[in-house]
């Protein structure tokens, strides 16, 4: 944080000397008269050593009311209680009148820094710091304390450097000086900027990685000589500090203690500042919600850095190779995160192995899932990770891209999307999750290990359309016919799902369609579930067949889960297709040779697709 103005208040009784400390700053020069109290003065940035304007109020007893004095409190971001160093009553009234009365006006959890100035140092020739080192201790808002003269102008400008400094890079949410150890928000905060910067998940920051750190937070590498430096002070000082020539988190949060014990608060502040903390060691809203424009009928992709990134990060938590992520891997890798972003239900919405583990595959589909449906939340998330750090941009969202508007893909007869939307209707039982899980590669015995609570509205995955991969949403939207909402209609493709062993089943279809999907220009396809089972007739007046017919659909295409093997994807393919090509569901769709163009590239891309990712993984 860099503000754009300190307001510095500077109060005590009269006759300490706190009006000659400002007129010395300011005129570089010991007065000759000194007024009850000095006119409001803004210092400029240029000449200040945080380059930060900063504006400096005065406050007398003898001229100004209580009243005034507690609005300047109010407004002041730092206080300079000032004491005569040769007065003994001026000290003890710090204590007993100045802090008590700042406390009572300020909020607890948002106390102003106090700064304490020990005046007329020339007048003596001891310290007063045994006296004031105990008050130092019992109040942690007191930043530090400063002993000057204005007359022989000893430690002026040091004394405004330590105010600005107090509100700059404050000591208070940092370190607990009883304890002499960082605090448990400052420790969580630095753990998270150690394992974003730990790019192999290895637990140490080699010499590569800290290089990286420093080049990223201070704009420069470290010498080699400098790096061993840093290295010996953490060994001298603890057994556990440095492994096999790398910086493990205890000597990371070590230094960081260091740092502060020696008053070099602003380094430990401008990591966890270039790490997106604000002054309360909170990640900011502005790192975790860059701003993003989506205009109507656009969506929002991942892109190629965006995925190269997902990539590495999976790859630094696979720590098996096995090219899955186990619950601990999972956990592992979220540890950067507030929460676990992940539920149960995630399990049952991408791809998983045999064990119900996440793969790669799966993993890519979540985040892609995620950035479609809500794109807020997964810019939040790249935040946790440290997208814009490690990539060096200016926000994650240059990770986006926001697709153009659907009318124009309708128009220009092509699409540049990766990502296609199906949402799938259907009556209560009619088959929609069976439909859903079966493009996941899970058959009906598989489906039903999945527990009630744990299932999901969406099925994400990828299917090859002319040896274009792309990606596939399936939501199972609820059949409450009176409550669809503009949501639950808006899509690229829609199923519509019927139970051919259900006589009352098809009815839902009809009604939908008839209702909501007639006139539209997106393309629908009907699906006829549970095909393994016996046909009987529908109640609704015309059969499926002929309702398909009549409306210019293709036939009700037969569906099954109730497999001993995975079930097939070319159904899922087709969907896909459809969804690329709206302009010709009239046309080409009703075309064999056209399917048998699309399956037959897909099947020989997801081969070929298999053999590179197989190779992929030899080199990961």
């Amino acid at each position: 944080k860099y503000l754009d103005l300190i307001l510095l208040l500077v109060i005590v009784r009269t006759k300490v000397g706190k009006t000659s400390l400002i007129m010395s700053l300011v005129s570089e020069e010991f007065p000759d008269e000194v007024p009850l109290r000095a006119e409001e003065i803004t210092i400029p940035a240029d000449v200040t050593p945080e380059r930060v304007p900063t504006h400096i109020v005065d406050y007398s007893e003898a001229e100004q009311s209580e009243e005034q004095l507690y609005q300047e409190i109010s407004k002041a971001n730092v206080i300079c209680i000032v004491y005569s160093v040769n007065n003994k009553k001026s000290i003890e009234k710090v204590t007993s009148h100045w802090i008590p009365l700042i406390n009572d006006r300020t909020d607890k959890d948002s106390r102003v820094p106090l700064i304490l100035v020990g005046n007329k140092s020339d007048l003596v020739e001891h310290s007063s710091m045994e006296t004031i080192l105990p008050i130092m201790n019992q109040y942690q808002d007191i930043e530090t304390c400063v002993e000057c003269s204005a007359k022989n102008l000893k430690n002026i400008s040091e004394l405004f450097y330590y105010a600005q400094k107090a509100v700059l890079h404050p000591t208070g949410p940092l370190y607990c000086p009883e304890e002499k150890e960082l605090k448990a928000s400052c420790i969580k905060a630095l753990t998270r900027i150690f394992k974003v910067s730990d790019l192999d998940n290895d637990g140490i920051l080699n010499d590569n990685e800290l290089n990286f750190f420093q080049k990223t937070c201070f704009n420069t590498p470290l010498a080699p000589q400098a790096l061993e430096d840093v290295k010996n002070v953490v060994r001298r000082n603890m057994t556990d500090g440095v492994k096999d020539n790398g910086l493990t988190l205890k000597g990371f949060l070590f230094l960081h203690t260091l740092f502060i014990q020696r008053g070099r608060h602003e380094t430990t502040w401008t990591v966890l500042r270039r790490f997106g903390y604000d002054d309360d060691l909170e990640l900011t809203q502005e790192y975790l919600f860059p701003l993003i424009k989506i205009p109507a009928d656009c969506t929002t992709e991942l892109n190629h850095n965006a995925y190269l990134f997902l990539q590495s990060v999976f790859d630094k938590h696979d720590k098996d190779r096995d090219c899955a992520l186990s619950p601990e891997e999972v956990k592992d890798l979220f540890k950067v995160f507030p929460y676990m972003p992940w539920g149960p239900d995630v399990n049952n919405t991408v791809c998983t192995n045999d064990d119900g583990w996440i793969t790669y595959q799966g993993y890519l589909s979540q985040w892609t899932l995620t950035t479609y449906l809500d794109v807020q939340r997964s810019l939040e998330y790249l935040g946790y990770l440290g997208y814009s750090i490690i990539y060096e941009q200016e926000s994650q969202a240059a990770a986006i891209t926001v697709t153009r508007n659907k009318r124009i893909d309708l128009q220009k007869k092509q699409t540049q999307r990766s990502v296609f939307r199906c949402n799938v209707l259907g009556a209560r039982d009619s088959g929609k999750s069976g439909f859903l899980q079966a493009f996941l590669g899970r058959n009906l015995q598989r489906q039903r290990r999945i527990r009630e609570e744990h299932k999901s509205l969406y099925a994400m995955s990828t299917t090859y359309v002319y040896g274009q991969e792309k990606y596939l949403l399936l939501h199972e939207v609820m059949p409450d016919f009176d409550f669809l909402s503009e949501v639950d209609l808006a899509c690229d493709v829609v199923c519509l799902v019927y139970d051919v062993n259900n006589p009352s089943s098809f009815e839902y279809c009809a009604k939908v369609y008839k209702q909501h999907f007639i006139d539209s220009k997106t393309p629908c396809v009907l699906i006829a579930a549970k095909s393994d089972l016996h046909e009987v007739r529908q109640h609704y007046g015309l059969s499926p067949h002929d309702f398909c017919r009549k409306h210019k659909l293709q036939p009700p295409q037969p569906f099954t889960c109730n497999t001993t093997e995975v079930p097939s994807k070319d159904l899922y393919t087709r969907l896909t297709t459809m969804a690329m090509y709206p302009h010709m569901a009239q046309a080409d769709l009703k075309n064999s040779t056209f399917w048998l163009r699309a399956s037959v590239g897909a099947t020989v891309f997801a081969v070929l697709g298999f053999a590179m990712y197989r190779a992929l993984l030899k080199t990961r």
